[in-house]
């Protein structure tokens, strides 16, 4: 299949070919500007829980928002103001339950702060909550089984003045780490959280590799950013690994504007096509709930996500699209059974990216943690 080729004007494609067209720059190491570069991460040491977010039991005592038992968050940068978002969430549970469920469920809420301390845990300014205190739904949802049975975010950005919530049309929840969905999309907040509209203009098929994305905005120069996301399927057993696509910040929007990655040139360049069937594997394994961050220290990119059954391990990315260096574990069953959902933020690490901070949802509570790790390059 023929590559769809957008077309750009003399002007704008002068400047594109000034700063690096390809996407490539030599001074740029984000964009694989170190070419001869070599893998450094070695492994991780002292990694631990440092507090816990969620749940009674924490020192937010988010049951005072109806939030006794949640799940994910991911986090969104904004300002100095840092937005945690949660899946299903629910009031109450039976005494010793595990996994989700409760009254008073939700299927997604919202958490923020501007604690920029993370090493002794995250403390809560608040959540957006609904006109008698509680912590609201952001997105409704059917919650029909086999039709729509939740919405669940599954990471989100800070651009052009709002707020991006990604998130996936749940169609029925399989056996453990499976489950349908009809397809993917986006809401957009431009008052703080309190109040989102659905991009329905902007949706992934259920089957596609967008189902699970993690963003990140590339300042490409002064006056102009992309934004990356790393996409899984449904489930934490697609065979599809990770895939890459990128817009343009301003075109955040807009479906047509979204580009994937298909590949390198006989140069090593990245190809990019606005035909999604064209989207190429960067990372080739069995992905579960992913995050993707650049670290200072290592100069490199970070992976994160859940290997079912095994744990929660970490890569070293050169450039958005690879090459990817080998998975090492960070957190395993073993060490944390039920866990899931290893999200970083780049505001939260400490001794210049040497030690990073990020949340792990426990099926044992159905809460969620923070955990920290110290890379050893």
């Amino acid at each position: 299949m023929r590559l769809k080729v957008r077309m750009i004007s003399l002007t704008a494609g002068l400047a594109l070919l000034l700063s690096g067209c390809s996407g490539r720059s030599e001074a740029n190491p984000q964009l694989g500007g170190d070419k001869d570069g070599a893998f450094l991460l070695k492994g991780v040491s002292d990694v631990e829980q440092v507090s816990q977010i969620t749940g009674a039991d924490s020192p937010n005592k988010t049951d005072q928002y109806a939030v006794f038992g949640t799940d994910l968050g991911s986090m969104i940068n904004d300002g100095d103001k840092t937005y945690f978002v949660f899946g299903d969430t629910f009031a109450t549970r039976a005494e010793g339950q595990i996994g989700g469920g409760g009254d008073y469920w939700r299927s997604n809420t919202m958490a923020y702060t501007t604690d920029d301390n993370p090493a002794d845990g995250i403390t809560l300014d608040g959540m957006i909550v609904d006109e008698i205190g509680l912590a609201k739904e952001l997105l409704p949802s059917k919650k029909t089984d086999f039709d729509e049975m939740t919405k669940i975010p599954t990471y989100g950005i800070a651009a052009n003045g709002a707020l991006y919530l990604y998130y996936m049309s749940v169609n029925h929840w399989g056996d453990s780490g499976q489950w349908d969905s009809n397809y993917a999309s986006t809401a957009k907040s431009t008052d703080g959280g309190q109040n989102w509209t659905l991009l329905d203009d902007l949706k992934w098929p259920g089957d596609s590799n967008f189902i699970q994305v993690s963003p990140y905005k590339l300042k490409v120069d002064d006056s102009h950013s992309d934004i990356y996301f790393w996409g899984i399927q449904s489930g934490r057993f697609g065979d599809g690994g990770v895939k890459l696509m990128k817009v343009a910040e301003p075109d955040i929007e807009t479906a047509d504007a979204y580009l994937y990655y298909a590949g390198q040139d006989e140069k090593g360049e990245p190809i990019w096509s606005s035909d999604l069937a064209q989207a190429k594997t960067v990372v080739d394994d069995t992905v579960g709930e992913l995050s993707v961050v650049w670290n200072p220290y290592l100069q490199r990119w970070l992976m994160t996500y859940l290997r079912e059954g095994q744990g929660v391990v970490i890569r070293e990315g050169l450039a958005p699209w690879g090459p990817w260096g080998d998975a090492i574990d960070l957190v395993t069953a073993g060490e944390q059974p039920g866990l899931y959902a290893p999200f970083m933020n780049e505001r939260y690490i400490a001794d210049g990216g040497k030690t990073i901070y990020f949340t792990l949802s426990l099926w044992n509570p159905y809460n969620v943690f923070w955990f920290k790790a110290s890379l050893e390059k």
